[in-house]
């Protein structure tokens, strides 16, 4: 019976027998005639064959086993360990082949060589070979919860570390670099293929499991400020400037020099305290907001401006480039070549140093994430009896209901690597166990479930309860405070509205919406409603006509107020908002006679 053939999910055809085109095609992908990467898979049910060719499916390796016998034997692990093959023949020579979600439906899959049967269709490499990269370097991923292992992977791309060796030489537009990285006491397998230890993205904190004061609640973690001084966590964060030198029709052209004081908008003489000779700024100097990087001018807007004697003169524009109102730092370095225009380009790299601080964001690597919310003084941590402190606290309560079991066990064996002086290896699937841990930390003297005696740093009392202390793996996140907070007492407004302009960028606030209004109505503060968006934002006091009730003229140099409706001068001020003024404005333009019935005042 003929069935339909679907090529990347389009139909192309139809075909006398779909399963027997699926084998086909099968084979002509495992001796190399096809891409390994097209999936074929056949529906028994609908007798359907799909075919798909297209990028972005997930697909994974798979060893092929026939009557009962994986395909891959000792001499070809052998042979690839000695470079004499590669993972590539494998797939063309039908060894190893790649498996879509669809086409794994009609495979049966063994999970070890013991479990092979006759019926079985492929055997798993290992079972890491089921996750992606990012997964795999959660140590015993298979002990936590999927979302737990989810929300990992994601931090891992968020975390700072030392991302490139030529980081110096870059003019990436942003980056972080963490000063002083750590590989891992405890790895997986993955990362060693991977050369994850020549690029490490974390350090190996001593963490005790702890509730302090409360200022560990709600997944906040509480550090040492000890550990930070001598370095934790601590990185820089750069960001490229850059400036053009551009041609404009008529041979004029924009200057890269220090504008000199006739200069229209020149900004005054201390934001170009940075500038060497050439109007580019130092290397190694300090900048604050506001501070100019490159110094320079464009030509005016119109081509030629008569002074008051008559002479013609020509008066350059203020046009540098400023660092953002929100960020200081040091010149790191000053790039100049050319664009593709043969115009010369300037990019300056500014560096600040980013020192852990309360609301900086730190992870472990299962997913198990918080907020600094307090820095407490190396002298007030509570020790150990051997005078160890941690480096950082963490909440009990954020365990039991994330069910992270792999930060116990990191904890754990983190623990006797450190006594035994060997990692730990906690490949998913096949790691070492906690029985292990027991065994060493027992022979090196300490307690076989990791806690210990603590004492209050600030007392020297016993806490009355023995405490799971041991280094993790954390890593710090580049969802910094200093980049997030907000808030500001005057500045910018907006031309049109006279409203305080919004984010942070333009110095500006956050915004006062519809639902905030109605909540503060709600709890009955409408002073403190009127204080925001009154008195706080564009109050204006206008004139207003008694009779007609619309918005007088204020005639400052006659001295004198009039209303334009009726001429009348019997107008009294009022207070209102300047986007309410606006409004009645917009009103008027529309042919609307928008009118205001003042009263006396109460």
């Amino acid at each position: 019976m003929e069935g339909k053939v679907y090529l990347n999910g389009r139909l192309v055809g139809f075909y006398k027998d779909p399963k027997q085109l699926a084998e086909a095609l099968r084979e002509k992908r495992r001796t190399g005639k096809i891409p390994p990467t097209v999936s074929v898979s056949y529906n028994e049910e609908t007798n359907e064959l799909y075919v798909y060719t297209d990028e972005g499916r997930i697909i994974r390796p798979l060893i092929v086993v026939k009557d009962g016998k994986p395909l891959l034997t000792e001499k070809h692990i052998r042979d690839l360990k000695e470079g004499n093959i590669t993972w590539d023949d494998l797939l063309r020579e039908g060894i190893i082949e790649y498996l879509d979600p669809e086409e794994e439906e009609n495979a049966l899959i063994a999970e070890s060589p013991e479990e092979l049967t006759p019926e079985h269709t492929h055997l798993e490499i290992h079972g890491v070979a089921i996750l992606a990269y990012p997964t795999t370097v959660i140590p015993w991923t298979e002990t936590n919860l999927t979302t737990r292992s989810l929300h990992g992977a994601k931090m891992a791309k968020q975390s700072l570390s030392f991302p490139l060796a030529n980081i110096r030489l870059r003019p990436d537009t942003r980056n972080y670099l963490l000063h002083y990285p750590e590989k891992p006491l405890v790895y997986s397998k993955t990362m060693k293929y991977s050369h994850y230890f020549e690029r490490p993205e974390g350090q190996n904190y001593i963490v005790a499991v702890l509730s302090y004061e409360g200022y560990n609640i709600m997944d906040a973690v509480i550090m040492n400020k000890g550990s930070i001084e001598r370095g934790l966590g601590r990185a820089s964060f750069f960001r490229v400037y850059e400036a053009v030198e551009r041609r404009y029709p008529g041979g004029q052209r924009d200057r890269i020099e220090i504008p000199d004081e006739e200069t229209t908008g020149y900004l005054g003489e201390e934001v170009y305290h940075a500038l060497g000779e050439d109007g580019l700024a130092n290397v190694e100097s300090y900048v604050k907001g506001g501070d100019v990087l490159v110094g320079k001018t464009s030509p005016p807007r119109f081509l030629e401006e008569v002074s008051e004697f008559g002479i013609i003169e020509e008066r350059r524009r203020e046009s540098s480039v400023t660092l953002r109102p929100d960020e200081e730092g040091y010149v790191d370095s000053v790039m100049v070549t050319t664009d593709e225009n043969g115009n010369r380009l300037v990019k300056v790299k500014v560096r600040e140093p980013k020192i852990p601080e309360i609301g900086d964001k730190f992870a472990a690597r299962c997913g198990q994430k918080g907020v600094v919310g307090l820095i407490v003084p190396d002298e007030d941590m509570p020790y150990t009896e051997d005078g160890v402190r941690p480096d950082l606290i963490l909440n009990p309560h954020a365990i039991p209901s994330r069910m992270t079991v792999s930060f116990l066990l990191e904890l754990l064996g983190a623990k006797a690597a450190a006594l035994r002086g060997k990692e730990v290896d906690a490949t998913p699937f096949e790691g070492e166990r906690e029985k292990a841990f027991e065994e060493v930390l027992v022979k090196y003297g300490f307690r076989y479930d990791g806690t210990e005696v603590l004492y209050d740093g600030r007392t020297g009392r016993m806490l009355r309860a023995k405490i799971f202390i041991g280094p993790v793996y954390y890593r710090r996140l580049h969802h910094l405070v200093s980049h997030k907070y907000q808030g500001r007492a005057r500045g910018p407004v907006q031309v049109l509205t006279r409203q305080p302009t919004e984010g942070r960028a333009r110095e500006g606030g956050i915004r006062f919406g519809e639902m905030e209004r109605e909540c503060l109505l709600g709890h009955g503060a409408a002073m403190a409603l009127y204080e925001r968006l009154v008195e706080s934002s564009d109050k204006v006091t206008e004139w207003v006509c008694e009779k007609c009730g619309v918005v007088a003229v204020n005639d400052v140099i006659r001295h004198r107020r009039y209303c334009p409706v009726c001429g009348g001068t019997n107008v009294h001020p009022v207070e209102i908002s300047y986007a309410f003024k606006l409004l009645l404005d917009e009103l008027k333009s529309l042919g609307i006679y928008p009118k205001l019935v003042i009263g006396d005042k109460a």
